[in-house]
């Protein structure tokens, strides 16, 4: 089949409010004027900027996304933004299982699959995160983990639903501990998530699953991490936080392109 076409993904986290999004914005489009239509641009602000963020890129080819949701439609939970809220405000795609959901707000397997589910429905692509900490990177249950993760997530999402999902491997012992990632060892990792999909679904689908790297990707070893074979974009934290950064990235995606 043909090549996979990247996916560069900002998350922001809780940084940007309105009037830094704009700024940030602007910047991303005054140092990259254009984008190659072979690379997919996605930018996820906090819920109070992605407003401005769809009115700002309504005529870009950049993509909008949230970086969580609760599952259920409506009703009694303060706080929470339902999917039907962000397909009506222009969201199409979200977060779903981030490393931090799970590590600080008790994001677990069964509501990854339900949010998961619950964005298909209305037409929102979920980005969905998988990845290991550093104590089962250690204890050698690296592989056991993602593979639980990823089949817990995928749990009746169907043959044509899967090709609207994306998956983000985040090594979350490389993140903030002094451990360091090697392409190797991404690769490794994106193989083998392939493979469990391959096993779920057949080989076709998996080799048209786009899989991201969310292992603090920045201009210094993007191309190396994008130009293994089953790295098919990056989830980018502090570097999309800066425009140069961020667009040097994608430029380095639409080389390798």
């Amino acid at each position: 089949m043909s090549k996979r076409q990247f996916l560069i993904a900002g998350n922001w986290k809780m940084n940007g409010g309105p009037f830094e999004a704009a700024e940030l914005l602007e910047g991303i489009n005054a140092t990259k004027d254009k984008i190659s239509e072979d690379v997919d641009v996605l930018v996820c602000p906090p819920f109070v900027s992605l407003g401005m963020a769809i009115k700002y890129l309504h005529d870009s080819e950049i993509q909008v996304g949230a970086q969580n949701f609760h599952f259920e439609d409506n009703g009694a939970y303060t706080g929470e933004i339902s999917a039907a809220m962000l397909a009506e405000s222009g969201c199409n795609f979200v977060l779903i299982g981030h490393s931090e959901r799970r590590q600080y707000f008790d994001e677990n397997d069964e509501t990854v699959n339900k949010k998961a589910l619950k964005a298909l429905s209305h037409k929102i692509t979920p980005v969905i995160c998988v990845g290991e900490s550093l104590d089962q990177r250690k204890k050698d249950t690296h592989f056991d983990v993602v593979s639980g993760q990823v089949k817990k997530a995928l749990q009746d999402i169907s043959d044509s639903e899967i090709l609207d999902v994306v998956i983000a491997y985040e090594p979350i012992w490389a993140i903030g501990t002094g451990e360091t990632a090697s392409p190797e060892q991404a690769q490794e990792m994106h193989a083998f998530i392939r493979s469990v999909i391959a096993g779920l679904y057949n080989e076709d689908t998996a080799s048209a699953i786009r899989i991201l790297y969310g292992g603090s990707m920045k201009p210094g070893n993007a191309e190396e991490l994008l130009s293994q074979a089953d790295v098919d974009g990056g989830l980018i934290g502090g570097a999309s936080l800066k425009a140069d950064s961020f667009t040097e990235i994608i430029s380095i995606a639409e080389k390798l392109s």
